[in-house]
């Protein structure tokens, strides 16, 4: 069965239990370490690491089409995944669009697929060209603002393309992501070599975002003891993989990391995200601090009184979260422009929390 036929039969489940929402999957394209905690310390110069990152090789300019380079660094930009890999691929899939073959500038090959970057019809959208805004269920993408989402236009199908990789895993998991786009490891090979060859450095880099290295002193700027005891927990456990009511220790999903952080500082707070949604204080935007945890409305069964995802405030602006199976691992985020917010909570002001917490100071 197909992660979007299990999701429907699953979806009552999830709204009965009060688990996280597993994010809208979408099909699958062509053929075919957990990060350390943040403890403080020196932290790189991370505005000097992206300009490294940036840079292009003599193989790049040399190589790929000046307007395809362009656009590979936008929309690279723009969704936040690797330009040189958006690059790498639009390379090992059609030479950066100047191939002949059939499929590339009209029709589609014998795998069924189409344009520059070579999406599956069905993967695009069900059409070569769809209508900005309709109602679809693919990639399909306007990357040059004509209100056309057009597979074989660079502009369109290269965002479309960063859309796909960056809902499979880039810019942390590249190698998953690539895997996701054409299921061949030999083909994640020569992509990830075609990328290393456009860098300057020679490299597929994080980008700084994404980079716990360059994330402030989180644990050390924590308001109090209890919050860094919490957020040492829950930061400990990036880059390891969402698993549907999943508490550890190798993955989790959203209310399960919540939970296991609050537990490993002796507190209990509810499980399930239907279940955290109500015990916390309810905090204004804009006064949530760390250890707080903000609620999205999200998935079938959920709305604005009953929040079907939820991550963890590490600072003003950022969450750690465990978001769906095929987003990526989890991470540190931006919650700050993300649609769908429904409110903030504070457990720790919950009573039953704040009579933990003096028989911890007694014990």
């Amino acid at each position: 069965m197909s992660d979007d036929g299990r999701k429907v039969r699953i979806g009552a489940v999830l709204a009965a239990v009060g688990l996280c929402l597993v994010g809208l999957i979408m099909a699958p394209m062509m053929m075919v370490s957990t990060f350390p905690t943040i403890t403080g310390g020196g932290l790189p110069d991370c505005e000097e690491t992206a300009g490294r990152a940036d840079g292009e090789s003599q193989t790049a300019v040399s190589d790929i089409p000046p307007e395809y380079l362009e656009l590979y660094r936008e929309h690279g930009e723009e969704v936040g995944v690797q330009w040189n890999v958006l690059a790498g691929v639009g390379k090992r899939e059609t030479d950066h669009g100047r191939s002949t073959l059939p499929g590339v500038r009209s029709g589609t090959n014998s795998a069924g697929a189409a344009g520059p970057m070579q999406f599956l019809i069905s993967t695009w959208g069900g059409k070569a060209k769809i209508k900005i805004p309709s109602e679809f269920n693919g990639y399909a993408s306007d990357g040059d603002g004509d209100g056309w989402a057009d597979v074989y236009n660079p502009a369109d199908a290269i965002l479309g393309a960063a859309k796909m990789l960056k809902r499979n895993g880039a810019p942390e998991n590249v190698r998953r992501s690539l895997f996701v786009y054409n299921r061949a490891w030999w083909y994640v090979d020569q992509v990830m070599e075609i990328a290393g060859r456009y860098a300057e450095d020679g490299a597929v880099s994080v980008p700084p975002e994404a980079e716990p290295a360059c994330d402030e002193p989180l644990v050390e700027a924590a308001p109090d003891d209890v919050v860094a005891q919490i957020l040492e927990y829950a930061l400990a456990q990036r880059g390891k993989p969402y698993l549907w009511g999943g508490t550890g220790p190798d993955a989790f999903d959203c209310s399960g990391i919540v939970y296991m952080a609050y537990r490993s500082a002796g507190l209990s707070i509810p499980r399930t995200t239907f279940g955290q949604w109500p015990f916390g204080v309810q905090v204004s935007a804009g006064e949530e601090q760390a250890g707080d945890l903000v609620f999205f409305n999200s998935g079938p069964g959920t709305g604005p009184d009953r929040p079907g995802h939820v991550g963890m405030v590490v600072s003003p602006g950022k969450m750690i979260e465990a978001r769906c199976r095929l987003c990526g691992p989890i991470k540190v985020t931006s919650y700050r422009g993300r649609t769908g917010i429904v409110g903030f909570t504070r457990p720790l002001q919950n009573p039953a929390v704040q009579e933990q917490l003096r028989l911890k100071a007694q014990g």
